[in-house]
């Protein structure tokens, strides 16, 4: 069984055609959509005959589309537009940004764009700032920069940055050091700070207890050393007395 089916449109369907074009399209859209719809019959010389002004004045208004898209790609290029939404603490949007949202922020600055013309891989979720492409045709591609922003003002966190902004790695790998140097830091700080009535601080006592066991240690070992050689001079006479008596 066929499943594509020839027709001849007698009106101008995006995407498919103008009036007079015999196109090839799938048997379920021309049952469910073309022909209930009148858009288009099938074909016969006769009806392209009889079709044939009419094409040329869709040829004119094609080429007149063609020329404005062309003008509004150029103007649209680079365009920011501002979307506001609400979220939750971490950015999270309540309400994803879709394509018809981008149309209509387009359409309140004065370009009037389909939604289907907006193309995202996926809706933006999230406050953040994305480069949206526009598709007024296959050849006119136009980048709008899309600022989706907070409906109120989301805390800080402890880098003191937004919650819905979005850092770059190497930016937090040296904030991440920045932080472990003044932890460290302060934790100089308090141990030279007085804790008690002597002014020392907890480990400056830990620090001169271990000095002075040092020092306890020291001392022991030199009078071990001193009586270590005290028996080596007393050993040196015994030893000459013995070997005299053997002679």
């Amino acid at each position: 069984m066929a499943k594509n089916v020839s027709l001849l449109l007698i009106e101008n369907v995006d995407s498919v055609g103008i009036v007079g074009d015999v196109v090839s399209v799938r048997i379920g859209y021309a049952r469910n959509f073309l022909l209930p719809r009148n858009l288009a019959t099938k074909p016969s010389d006769d009806l392209v005959k009889q079709l044939a002004g009419k094409r040329a004045d869709a040829e004119k208004l094609v080429a007149a589309q063609r020329k404005d898209r062309e003008a509004m790609a150029g103007k649209l290029n680079g365009v920011e537009i501002d979307i506001v939404r609400s979220c939750n603490d971490m950015g999270i949007l309540y309400g994803a940004v879709t394509q018809q949202d981008i149309a209509t922020a387009l359409l309140a600055k004065g370009f009037k764009v389909s939604p289907r013309d907006v193309r995202m891989s996926q809706t933006i979720k999230r406050i953040e700032n994305a480069d949206v492409h526009v598709k007024l045709a296959k050849d006119l591609d136009s980048l709008v920069k899309v600022h989706v922003k907070p409906d109120r003002e989301l805390p800080k966190d402890a880098g003191g940055a937004s919650a819905g902004d979005a850092a770059p790695e190497a930016a937090g790998a040296g904030e991440g050091k920045g932080k472990r140097r003044d932890a460290l830091s302060m934790a100089l700080e308090a141990a030279n700070k007085p804790t008690d009535k002597t002014g020392w601080g907890t480990d400056k006592k830990v620090a001169a207890a271990a000095e002075a066991e040092a020092k306890a240690d020291k001392k022991k070992a030199d009078k071990g050393e001193k009586a270590e050689k005290g028996g080596d001079k007393a050993e040196k006479p015994a030893k000459a007395e013995k070997a005299a008596k053997k002679k």
